[in-house]
């Protein structure tokens, strides 16, 4: 049985994942202009963040979750299951959306792969994820931390919709009905160059104590 915390952590996870999905998806459907859609997506994530950063660390995407695991953030068991519900929040937000909207939301993506496509989704979440390696080891907390991570996402949607829907979310991408191996498998191409290549080549590590001997 799951303890008080890990539920919260996992009822959290799923929360964000829709909140953020369902949030997108109002937008595309009645404005459906790229850069409202990105600033939506900033600004949701800046909120989940000072709600439920301190409870998950605010995910809400499986690209950041598996970014993290691969720098050693997260143990394996805790981002699969991560993963798992926030796919889950974000078919959530798509059935409730269809459901308010009276109709089946038309699939955004093409089946073949566009490399043009993967590219951007890569390079927009790499955008996106270094933002977040960046905030977390400078020490940003609360306000701090919730800007730089929304604003880096809304950076990242922004380059990413030159060439793409602008998702850098495989389970916003299964929300919104925009799914194919470009907007499930870019994302997580760009978090893993985006947290490793922060974490070993710009993150500041503690300086080492030299150890000096007591003259006898």
């Amino acid at each position: 049985m799951l303890s008080k915390d890990k539920t919260a952590m996992l009822l959290a996870e799923f929360f964000g994942t829709f909140v953020l999905t369902a949030a997108v998806l109002g937008m595309i459907t009645k404005i459906g202009i790229p850069f409202f859609a990105a600033a939506t997506a900033g600004i949701t994530l800046a909120l989940m963040v000072l709600l439920i950063g301190k409870i998950s660390g605010s995910h809400v995407n499986p690209a950041v979750t598996f970014g993290l695991w691969s720098v050693k953030k997260i143990q394996t068991n805790q981002a699969i299951v991560y993963i798992a519900v926030q796919f889950l929040g974000a078919l959530s937000a798509l059935r409730l959306g269809e459901y308010f909207l009276d109709k089946q939301l038309v699939a955004l993506a093409g089946t073949t792969v566009d490399w043009r496509v993967f590219i951007a989704e890569s390079v927009g979440t790499f955008i996106f994820t270094f933002g977040i390696a960046a905030a977390i080891s400078q020490g940003a907390q609360d306000g701090k931390l919730a800007a730089a991570i929304g604003m880096s996402l809304f950076v990242g949607i922004v380059i990413a919709s030159m060439a793409s829907n602008g998702i850098l979310n495989p389970a916003v991408a299964v929300g919104l009905r925009s799914v194919n191996v470009s907007y499930l498998v870019g994302p997580l191409v760009g978090s893993l160059l985006g947290m490793n290549i922060y974490e070993y080549v710009f993150a500041t590590k503690p300086a080492k104590k030299k150890i000096t001997k007591k003259k006898k």
